[in-house]
Parts: C-alpha cells; sequence; structure tokens
C-alpha cells in the first residue's frame, strides 16, 4: 500500500475545506481506502451529511465547524480532530477561497478577504498541524496550492496567485528544515480542476472532479515533495511557466 513513511501507514487524516470540492472529494476517496478522517469547515450542516455517507466506509469520521480565518480557532479544532481520532498522521491543508477583482478598481474587500484565507489561514493550520507533528516527532503535512503559484497571475487572479505563492513558499522552508526527518511536508499545485471555484473558466485543459481528486491522492499518498496534478499536462506547464516570457506564458494558464 502507498502512503508510508518509515513503515507507517497514514491512517488518521485532517482534511480542511471538507464540505466541498476538492476537500470533500479527498475526504470521499480516503474514506473508500479505509481511513479515519477529521473533517473541517465552516458549514457544519454539510459536514454532517458527507460524514453521515462516509461513515460506513471510514474507519472514523470526527468533524469540526471552522473558519480558518479565525486564528485562534484552529489550534483547538485540530487538537479537538486528533484527540476523537486517537492522533492524526496526516494534515491536508486545502481550505480556500477564490474571490478577487483587479487591484485598484474599488474592491480591495474582495483581494483582502482571499489573502486572509488562502495565506493567514494556511499559516495558522501550518502552525497548528506542525505543533501536533512536532510533539510526536512523525506527520505529514500535505499544502494544497495551485498552479497559480508558480508564476504571478494578471487581472482578477492576482490575489489569489499570490496568496497561493505564498503556500507554496512556506512549504518549500519547511521541507528544507524537515529534511531527513520522520515529518514530510508535500505541495500540490493542482491545475483546472472542475470545481465551484473554476466552473466558469473556460479551458480545454480543464479535468472533470473524479479525475483531479484521484490524481491528487496520488500524489498524496507518494508523499512527493512537490506535485503538478493531474500530472498532464501541468507538470510540463508547471516548467514552463519558469521560463517562458510573459506573452507566452500568459496564454497558458
Amino acid at each position: 500500500m502507498t502512503g508510508r513513511f518509515g513503515g507507517m501507514i497514514r491512517d488518521k487524516i485532517i482534511i480542511t475545506g471538507a464540505s466541498s470540492g476538492l476537500g470533500e472529494g479527498m475526504a470521499r476517496e480516503f474514506a473508500a481506502r479505509g481511513r479515519s478522517l477529521g473533517l473541517a469547515a465552516r458549514r457544519i450542516d454539510r459536514l454532517d451529511a458527507l460524514a453521515s455517507e462516509l461513515e460506513p466506509s471510514a474507519a472514523a469520521v470526527a468533524v469540526a465547524q471552522l473558519d480558518v480565518t479565525d486564528v485562534d480557532a484552529v489550534p483547538i479544532a485540530f487538537d479537538a480532530l486528533a484527540e476523537e481520532l486517537g492522533g492524526v498522521d496526516r494534515v491536508i491543508v486545502n481550505a480556500g477561497l477564490g474571490k478577487g477583482a483587479p487591484i485598484g478598481t474599488g474592491h480591495a474587500a474582495a483581494n483582502i478577504e482571499t489573502v486572509q484565507t488562502n495565506l493567514v489561514g494556511a499559516l495558522a493550520q501550518i502552525e497548528a498541524a506542525m505543533a501536533i507533528f512536532r510533539r510526536q516527532n512523525h506527520g505529514h503535512l500535505v499544502l494544497v496550492s495551485s498552479m497559480s503559484a508558480v508564476r504571478g497571475l494578471p487581472k482578477a487572479q492576482a490575489a489569489y496567485s499570490a496568496s497561493k505563492a505564498g503556500v507554496s513558499a512556506l512549504g518549500q522552508g519547511l521541507q528544507a528544515e524537515l529534511a531527513g526527518s520522520p515529518i514530510a511536508v508535500t505541495v500540490l499545485l493542482p491545475g483546472y480542476i472542475e470545481t465551484d471555484i473554476n466552473r466558469g473558466v473556460k479551458t480545454s485543459m480543464m479535468t472533470d472532479t473524479e479525475s483531479g481528486v484521484k490524481a491528487m491522492v496520488a500524489a498524496i499518498e507518494s508523499e512527493r515533495s512537490r506535485a503538478a496534478v493531474p500530472a498532464w499536462p501541468w507538470t510540463p506547464i508547471s516548467w514552463a511557466l519558469r521560463i517562458l516570457p510573459d506573452s507566452i506564458s500568459a496564454r497558458l494558464i
């Protein structure tokens, strides 16, 4: 079975943003593999309904209502989920927001909210997860970044792109610090996967939700340090975005 690190299977997993989209999809996939799940999101009614669906296949399901921008609430929720599950082996920092507008056009609140949720909220989750992992001296931290983190995007995507670049940088810093330790860090760079955030995007490179989630879970289980998902076409695109001139790279995303 994949998902091993030092002989350990990651049985107990916390997923944030689990009430919809990629978080819900990953919860369903891991439940089908018999894992124990701690699910967190703002919409507790959606979480309760999802938990009821997953309980027959998952080893255990615990839920917690959580707004990740309430940074003081994050470690409380993580500790409560870990206690209910009897520990935690993996935390998937997934909660995110896709609001945005061109900078300087009178919609600063939307851009600031996106950065607060995607970057400040992610940092609060990383702090909480790493506190647990450092205490127990093992764990797997998974950061759901974005292909938009590879290169800054224009107009309505600028703040979102910046927030995800920050998430990637946090992951890279931890990877350098924790190299060779029992704590693994994975940074995921999803391309266009069909979710509410991407529903209005018109592109031939959109991946259906099920295929996208399976690609994400496979990358997570492999515990790679960095993975563009799905690998095709996003791995070569991620390389190209680093070196191509702006006039060409703007057409790729």
